[in-house]
């Protein structure tokens, strides 16, 4: 029997359709993942080697125009398009669930107003989120469960503190097993100790600013593989606290969300200038971008990224 040409145009616009549907895949489950399976792995990815890949850490999750702050949606639009760590912030409801939100207030980035701490999650799982713009979205508040069991698999989240004590923060990790796809923020050296006191497993994001602080950690009795070290949200002039801190055998954070993102929002720089800005940041010696741009930082960095990925040991976790 013959067939119409309009017949066999269509099988062939269906079989990708199909082989896709068999595979159990989604084109919105295309995400730029890291590979990591457990505590080990985590220690083993943020361990500092010449051959490094940089990458970028997506300071509220990478917020854009339609994708607020703290956000599952913008998490997974970040991830549609760069390699990137998570930084997100928790809060306690007035019934002591915890919502992930920047501010201690819903007023700037959500249609309820007053305290997080003066309503209950049924009250606040009741709001819509805003973008960037100020615009209202359809995106509800994410309790910290929903982000911890989301995660899994596909990134690693950056717990910031807010009123949350380290213990707590602690808990969470190790009541989700989630040592694979979380590190927790420690803003002191103190913080730090306390959090490998708690738990040996859980990696830290810890902050060093100087070279005398890098050599009091030394006597901190942590040990530098259970950290990433954030540096400076200023932009680094001179490398020797990263060559100390890539010598004690830890990657390096820089900041770039105060700075060189707020310039080129503020209409201040091009984007030309953005992405020399982002590389320079690299190239003198940090590891990691934190940026508020998030996608525009990893797609600045893209051929930095490729040209390492080629030889690179840490490779097998991208």
């Amino acid at each position: 029997m013959k067939r119409s040409v309009k017949y066999y145009a269509g099988i062939l616009i269906l079989l990708p359709v199909a082989f896709v549907a068999v595979l159990g895949f989604k084109a919105a489950d295309k995400f730029y993942t890291f590979k990591l399976h457990n505590a080990k792995d985590v220690k083993e990815f943020f361990k500092y080697t010449p051959d490094a890949v940089p990458f970028i850490s997506a300071h509220r999750g990478g917020a854009r125009k339609g994708y607020p702050e703290n956000c599952i949606a913008t998490f997974e639009n970040t991830l549609s398009h760069v390699h990137s760590l998570l930084e997100m912030d928790p809060h306690y409801t007035k019934d002591s669930d915890i919502v992930v939100m920047h501010d201690a207030t819903l007023d700037r980035t959500s249609n309820g107003t007053g305290k997080i701490a003066d309503h209950t999650l049924k009250e606040v799982k009741s709001y819509k989120l805003k973008d960037v713009d100020g615009n209202l979205t359809n995106y509800q508040i994410p309790t910290l469960d929903e982000v911890l069991e989301w995660a899994k698999g596909k990134t690693i989240l950056v717990m910031d503190m807010k009123e949350l004590s380290m213990e707590a923060r602690v808990k969470k990790v190790q009541e989700h097993k989630a040592y694979a796809s979380t590190i927790i923020m420690a803003y002191t050296i103190a913080d730090a100790q306390k959090c490998y006191k708690l738990d040996k497993n859980i990696v830290m994001e810890v902050m060093l600013n100087s070279v005398e602080k890098v050599k009091e950690f030394d006597n901190s009795g942590v040990p530098w593989q259970n950290v990433i070290v954030f540096v400076s949200q200023k932009p680094v002039t001179d490398p020797t606290v990263f060559n100390e801190i890539h010598k004690r055998g830890a990657m390096c954070m820089e900041g770039a969300a105060f700075s060189y993102d707020a310039a080129y929002t503020k209409g201040n720089i091009s984007i030309e200038e953005l992405n020399k800005d982002y590389k320079s940041i690299i190239a003198a010696g940090a590891d990691v971008i934190e940026a508020n741009l998030a996608i525009e930082a990893g797609t600045a960095i893209h051929d930095l990224q490729q040209a390492k990925m080629a030889s690179s040991s840490k490779a097998k976790f991208f």
